[in-house]
């Protein structure tokens, strides 16, 4: 197995084409396999394998710069980087990270796992080393794939990189999800020609002694160059980036190693930025990606891995920590992977806060005519696919540029429609500008549905999404809605959908609780679960309800009887629910997203101000949620419990305030 002798990129430079070949397939069944095994990004790295060892046998990684934008196509990057075996423990807690990560490897120069960020970083780095006066002897690459040039960040890089002219070879992965112009032997051919430096400097030979004829020099060069720039327009996508000041080559076969090889040689040379645009297969060498028409299996949840044979060419017998004779194989059944046919019965997937989501939405847009949906490039993850094949003339997918969409809901409200933006709770930070100036400052009724909210686990410190409840409360006007069961969603919705101005409804990635309908709660107002006696009382935001309702089960036992109440809407808080929390000794929060500046602080202060009305005096509080640090992956409940977020966690935290709160009677 040649994988196996393969620790540093140095191991792949002298390889020949038909070794080349070889190590593809067999890094192509080893991705298969670990991803199978643990989850992660398989569609994009299967895509990226030609691509990736072109890039380490022309540059010299770590010297040279490699950055990957977005991060997840990097695991053929980790592969020949020396981390074949981390793949065992691939986004597990402790383990390896499915992004690149600058505490794993010094080829890893950023930890980039948000879109659209990656050229940014290119032009910083390459002005440094220009200021340094070693511009020319360290090269910096970026890789910006899977839609990734669709994020409005990227087109300011590139303007401040062509006026820069700081020396940056962007390498555009396109996989059939961006850019997508014609290929063509012609211009695959032209392409060849202009990066190569011998025929640039001809050129300019032949453009020089052209202006130099007698009488019709200026007329025979103006002849040549409008000649090429035909040419060029045929074929090629250049006018954009070169009016930017950025060249353009491509596009390029991403699958030809020793043509990507040839074209980067040339971009190295270049006296500043150029995009080298590559044509490469999401998913490709494996059948269950490759037919899967949505996503390409961009990612799969951790599954069984089993014998199958013949799935990704012939490389039966790589495991996944690299040791060849497996007894399964190394490869994984396509039954095994969702989406995929064959290899036994896929068990039924448990119902999700998205799927409730889902038909929530259904069901509004239904009844009211006005409801539009957005996403920024990720329908099928936050729950807008069955939205988008019913409603596709109120299906709005903006590409990755959040603050686009934040934006243009606001319009789409100022025109009389009922926006609903689907995003991640962490993509949603990227937006807060605009939902805080463009939305709430004209109180536009734009609805922002924040899935992945708070502790998501195995996508590590940049996927968590702890930011959104103080975010949002720090919006003036900002309704935010934290359901704690699945079947608070759509009265949520609705409830959301009625108001004059702004909203959030924000869900955690992890299965949610269920309730009866009886047990729903209803508008804006909170739920008390279970009347304590007055001693304790706990408040909890969403997912930690689940936590309180256990935490007061196991103070029950020790004789402290709790009052329980399920937030539902954290901004406006309900005055009832204050109220009856006054009346205890102590008042203790709990929520999935930072401490500091989020719903416990918001709740305490506003009943703080209910009790100063009143003439009385505040109980003792506690406020439990995230802390100000950065999380690392692992399993959200996990997670949690570390930090003191579960039903233990919080009971433990009572039991400790406890011992400094006076047994006095509770204050009202």
């Amino acid at each position: 197995m040649i994988l196996q002798s393969i620790e540093t990129p140095a191991d792949v430079k002298g390889l020949s084409q038909e070794e080349l070949v070889e190590l593809c397939e067999e890094i192509r069944a080893f991705i298969v396999e670990s991803v199978t095994t643990t989850g992660g990004h398989l569609g994009s790295n299967l895509g990226v394998v030609e691509l990736t060892l072109a890039l380490h046998r022309v540059f010299d990684s770590p010297r040279d710069v490699i950055l990957w934008d977005t991060g997840h196509q990097a695991y053929v990057h980790k592969l020949l980087t020396g981390r074949r075996f981390g793949f065992k423990t691939l986004k597990q807690a402790g383990g390896m990270s499915g992004y690149p990560n600058r505490s794993e490897s010094e080829h890893d120069w950023i930890e980039n796992s948000h879109a659209s960020t990656a050229l940014s970083y290119a032009h910083g780095i390459a002005s440094g080393f220009s200021l340094r006066g070693i511009e020319g002897e360290r090269k910096v690459v970026a890789v910006v794939g899977d839609g990734a040039l669709t994020g409005g960040m990227a087109y300011e890089a590139l303007n401040n990189l062509g006026h820069s002219r700081r020396r940056v070879v962007i390498v555009l992965n396109d996989n059939g999800r961006s850019y997508a112009p014609t290929v063509s032997q012609l211009s695959q051919s032209l392409t060849t020609l202009r990066l190569n430096p011998t025929y640039t400097a001809a050129r300019e030979r032949l453009r020089l002694r052209l202006r130099e004829l007698p009488a019709l020099g200026e007329l025979a060069y103006s002849s040549v160059h409008s000649l090429t720039s035909a040419l060029r327009e045929m074929v090629a996508p250049h006018t954009f980036f070169e009016a930017l000041g950025v060249r353009y080559a491509g596009p390029i076969d991403g699958h030809d190693i020793e043509h990507m090889e040839q074209a980067f040689t040339h971009a190295a040379e270049w006296d500043g930025p150029i995009v080298v645009h590559v044509l490469t297969q999401k998913g490709r060498g494996y059948a269950p990606a490759e037919e899967d028409e949505i996503q390409r299996l961009h990612d799969v949840k951790a599954t069984k891995s089993v014998v199958l044979e013949n799935a990704v060419g012939s490389s039966a017998g790589l495991a996944v920590g690299g040791s060849a004779g497996s007894d399964n194989g190394g490869l994984a059944s396509p039954g095994s992977v969702p989406g995929s046919e064959g290899g036994g019965r896929t068990p039924q997937r448990a119902v999700t806060y998205t799927d409730a989501f889902s038909r929530a939405l259904l069901t509004a847009a239904e009844e009211d005519p006005r409801v539009v949906a957005l996403t920024a490039a990720m329908p099928g993850p936050t729950g807008l696919l069955s939205f988008q094949a019913r409603f596709p003339d109120r299906f709005f997918d903006v590409g990755i540029a959040e603050q686009h969409e934040a934006t243009s809901a606001a319009g789409m409200a100022m025109a009389g429609l009922r926006p609903v933006v689907a995003v991640y709770s962490t993509f949603w930070s990227r937006a807060f500008d605009q939902a805080n100036l463009d939305v709430g400052l004209h109180a536009c009724p734009v609805v922002f549905v924040l899935d992945r909210a708070g502790i998501t686990g195995d996508d590590g410190p940049s996927h968590h999404g702890i930011l959104d409840l103080a975010l949002a409360l720090s919006i003036p006007g900002m309704t935010v809605f934290a359901p704690s069961a699945a079947e608070e969603v759509e009265p949520m919705l609705q409830a959301a959908l009625a108001l004059p101005g702004p909203s959030t409804i924000r869900f955690p990635k992890s299965a949610p609780r269920h309730i009866d309908p009886e047990d729903v709660g209803n508008g804006l107002e909170a739920r008390r679960l279970r009347t304590g006696d007055g001693s304790v009382c706990l408040l909890g935001v969403g997912k930690t309800v689940g936590a309180c309702l256990s935490a007061a089960d196991e103070l029950a036992a020790e004789g402290i009887d709790a009052t329980v109440w399920d937030v539902r809407v954290v901004s406006p808080a309900d005055v009832a629910m204050l109220a009856d929390a006054a009346r205890h000794r102590l008042v203790v929060t709990a929520e999935d997203g930072v401490r500091h500046g989020g719903a416990g602080a918001f709740l305490i202060d506003a009943m703080s101000a209910q009790v100063e009305s009143a003439g009385l005096v505040l109980p003792a509080t506690r406020v439990l949620g995230v802390p100000r640090q950065f999380l690392a992956q692992g399993k959200a409940d996990d997670i949690l419990a570390s930090i003191g977020l579960d039903g233990a966690g919080i009971a433990e935290s009572v039991r400790r305030v406890r011992l400094e709160v006076p047994t006095a009677e509770p204050p009202l």
